[in-house]
């Protein structure tokens, strides 16, 4: 791999690393917020995907949080060992596994952690104008509609 400087890098790949950088720098802040409560990231989109949504199948769960067919089952198992979350067989169709937030353990911990996330999320954007937000949302979407 050859090593470019920045001016020589196309302005794509400079883009792209510039996401990612940011979405890491988000991602290791917020598994500290998250710490707090005791659960990874992993495990609080779970838990948030189910308390918006309520009760989904594995695979539902799994592209609603971006996690990978590896990762899921066992973010699955700790949150049913943690009693936050039960999982049952879909009586329309007795292949799927249905997940369910449990009440109290499960929404009660989801409920504690989500107004401290978002306000994370927040505060970790600030320096970011309204129309900067919009415009960036817009053009991260304008990216998503060409891929479908």
């Amino acid at each position: 791999v050859i090593c470019m400087n920045q001016a020589e890098k196309p302005v794509e790949l400079q883009l792209l690393i510039s996401l990612n950088r940011v979405r890491n720098d988000i991602d290791r802040q917020l598994a500290r917020v998250l710490a707090k409560y005791g659960l990874t990231i992993g495990q609080y989109g779970v838990l948030e995907a189910l308390y918006v949504k309520g009760d989904l199948t594995v695979g539902e769960v799994q592209r609603k949080i971006f996690s990978t067919t590896g990762t899921i089952p066992l973010i699955i198992r700790n949150l049913e060992k943690r009693g936050y979350i039960e999982r049952y067989t879909d009586e329309k169709d007795r292949r799927r596994s249905m997940l369910h937030l449990t009440t109290p353990l499960g929404q009660a911990v989801i409920e504690e952690a989500l107004p401290s996330s978002r306000q994370f999320v927040i505060e970790a954007m600030s320096s970011w104008s309204a129309n900067d937000k919009a415009r960036l949302l817009d053009l991260l979407k304008k990216y998503e509609s060409r891929q479908q």
